[in-house]
């Protein structure tokens, strides 16, 4: 799209006016914080950012786009691997001042609105003994990690974020509001459970809560050399293990404080637990993985969900550079594993191979009943490259793409498409499998121009 019609003032001024938040343009003394998102790889500058305040600021924002026809790209988080949130030359719509929260907690639901964070909804139900699924990092957005399907700690028991999403309020590509549920544009309502913001801008999503206060987590960590033994143990543990239990295989580096000293620097492979279950029951659950190799280190306590949420937080603030590649992962062959060996030495303290559980209830949801299509995977695989050095932002991609094309062969060929760099239409296709032509029929109806295309992009059916 081209940029007709921005330099015109009169228009800009009428759009200012129309907000209740901010316009800012590029010599605004803001808009350098305002363009900057988690990842420092991405540096990209828009023509303005709408920093919305409520859902009218949005409709004028996708209008003024559209009408426009200016390259528009919506954000809440910002933690877009790709920085899928800003956009070159064009309009960003930014959700983040957007922070509404409204928990039920007879109905266990919450009312979001597209601004917060996965923290922001911990700390409101938290208050209730209640929580929803999410990632592991509390800073991710609440818009981007749902729609493109949503996986953390709770969802071997509650399934996926999408599983769990009960309506959502869409303004579309026209300017319309509309209501997206199981009872009202069902169509728009499946679209967007995996479909990733290909189908309108979210101004409020409604989720099932479910009972969790305090879990029993922390890291389990093995040496480097014990990877093959401990991740051949854990393809057969896993699966059949209560769907109380959480744990997801890890590769890394031992950072510095909190861990010992003694330990700083060692490569390691691990699991990081969440159980679910009761407190007097998890060591029985954890002494397999003592049992199959002797810890270099763990620790593993009863803590409140929000603390276990944001444990990662400290290791990944925003501003390192981050590259990442992802696969839904069925089986973990032998050959695949000893790939895994070949690259696990990771090249910095915050790189890291993550292997997430997605079965259990997420199994008990049909490949048709949303846009996510990979509901026969056992585990959502990512590989991230992560430092805080630009000048190592080569180490750590190649690094990352070096892992991930040694274990693709072994997996199940699509991602989740929240751990995709821009990889191309073919990849996207893989990704949704069989439901990537109902997700065309969907987006030819509400927005046939593409107009939301700033995304991993499903183009309309002709």
């Amino acid at each position: 799209m081209a940029t007709a019609g921005t330099d015109d003032g009169a228009e800009i001024e009428q759009l200012e006016g129309a907000l209740r938040g901010d316009l800012l343009q590029p010599d605004d003394a803001e808009f350098d914080d305002a363009r900057t998102i988690y990842n420092a790889m991405i540096d990209r500058h828009p023509r303005l950012i709408a920093r919305c305040a409520d859902v009218a600021d949005v409709v004028a924002a996708v209008n003024f786009g559209r009408d426009h026809d200016l390259e528009t790209a919506i954000r809440s988080g910002g933690h877009s691997g790709p920085g899928l949130g800003v956009v070159d030359d064009g309009l960003v719509v930014d959700l983040s001042n957007m922070t509404g929260i409204r928990v039920d907690p007879e109905a266990k639901t919450v009312h979001v609105e597209p601004g917060c964070t996965w923290g922001d909804v911990d700390h409101a139900t938290h208050a209730f003994g209640l929580a929803t699924v999410s990632g592991v990092i509390s800073t991710t957005g609440v818009g981007g990690l749902t729609l493109g399907g949503g996986h953390g700690y709770l969802s071997r028991k509650h399934g996926l974020a999408i599983d769990n999403l009960v309506s959502a309020d869409v303004v579309l590509a026209d300017g319309r509001l509309v209501h997206a549920s199981e009872d009202e544009n069902s169509d728009l309502f499946w679209a967007l459970r995996g479909g990733g913001g290909n189908f309108g801008v979210v101004t409020s999503f409604e989720f099932q809560l479910h009972s969790v206060e305090t879990v029993v987590a922390g890291p389990l960590f093995w040496p480097i050399d014990e990877l093959e033994s401990t991740m051949r143990w854990y393809r057969e543990w896993l699966p059949e293990t209560p769907e109380d239990v959480y744990a997801f295989y890890l590769v890394a580096e031992i950072p510095g404080a909190p861990f010992p000293e003694a330990i700083h620097g060692e490569k390691v492979c691990g699991l990081m637990w969440c159980y679910l279950g009761p407190e007097e029951q998890a060591e029985t659950v954890i002494q397999p993985a003592r049992d199959v190799a002797e810890p270099l280190f763990e620790h593993v306590d009863p803590m409140p969900y929000p603390a276990l949420q944001s444990m990662f937080d400290d290791l990944y603030p925003p501003g390192d550079q981050w590259y990442w590649k992802g696969d839904f992962v069925r089986e973990l062959t032998d050959e695949a594993i000893a790939e895994h060996r070949r690259f696990a030495e990771v090249p910095t303290p915050q790189s890291t191979m993550h292997l997430y559980p997605v079965d259990g209830a997420v199994h008990r949801v049909d490949e048709d009943e949303t846009a996510w299509s990979h509901r026969d995977a056992t585990w959502s695989m990512v590989i991230v490259g992560v430092d805080r050095d630009p000048y190592r932002s080569e180490q750590i991609t190649d690094w990352a793409r070096s892992y991930w094309e040694a274990v693709h062969p072994h997996t199940a060929g699509g991602s989740y498409v929240n751990f995709m760099m821009e990889e191309g239409p073919d990849r996207i296709r893989a990704t949704y499998g069989d439901n990537y032509e109902r997700l065309q029929t969907v987006k030819a109806r509400y927005d046939p121009d593409n107009f939301f295309h700033v995304n991993q992009n499903i183009e309309p059916a002709p």
